[in-house]
């Protein structure tokens, strides 16, 4: 996903409790740095902010993070002059998705319908009067020309 030009996430949505891979071929990759680091934070005060370096790859300098419980993510970037990608002094700013947990309902491996008869037992059945009706269709389709064309002999066991 590119929320900025030559911003790019691995995800639509920046979730929180998540990991998060960034690509960037902005201004520091276009003039051919040969280092760049992802200085990041949260919130509007730049909590828990840290710096990362960034992996040259053929596709730009790529990263992951771990996105925290906060509404939004800061991006800036430098160089290893001390050149800086900050949106002209503005900073990128993402908003961060809460998400939230469902409690799925008690699953039961046995579903057992009204009529008495578990649905593993059913399964079962059908199973087994498949193979028979498969074997028999092969019966009929190697046995019954070679009996018609009398081609069929039967062995017998000498004791």
């Amino acid at each position: 996903m590119e929320l900025v030009k030559n911003i790019f996430f691995n995800t639509d949505k920046i979730t929180q409790n998540s990991t998060l891979k960034i690509s960037y071929v902005g201004y520091l990759y276009q003039i051919g740095s040969e280092e760049v680091f992802l200085h990041y934070g949260f919130g509007e005060n730049w909590e828990n902010a840290k710096d990362v370096k960034m992996e040259k790859t053929e596709l730009g300098f790529q990263c992951e993070i771990e996105i925290s419980e906060f509404n939004s993510l800061g991006l800036c970037f430098k160089n290893e002059k001390g050149e800086w990608d900050n949106c002209f002094g503005q900073n990128f700013y993402f908003p961060i998705e809460k998400v939230e947990i469902e409690e799925e309902p008690e699953l039961s491996l046995v579903v057992t319908p009204e009529n008495g008869m578990s649905v593993h037992k059913r399964l079962r059945k059908s199973y087994i009067w498949s193979k028979k009706i498969k074997l028999a269709i092969y019966k009929i389709l190697h046995y019954v020309p070679k009996i018609i064309s009398g081609n069929y002999k039967r062995k017998i066991n000498e004791n």
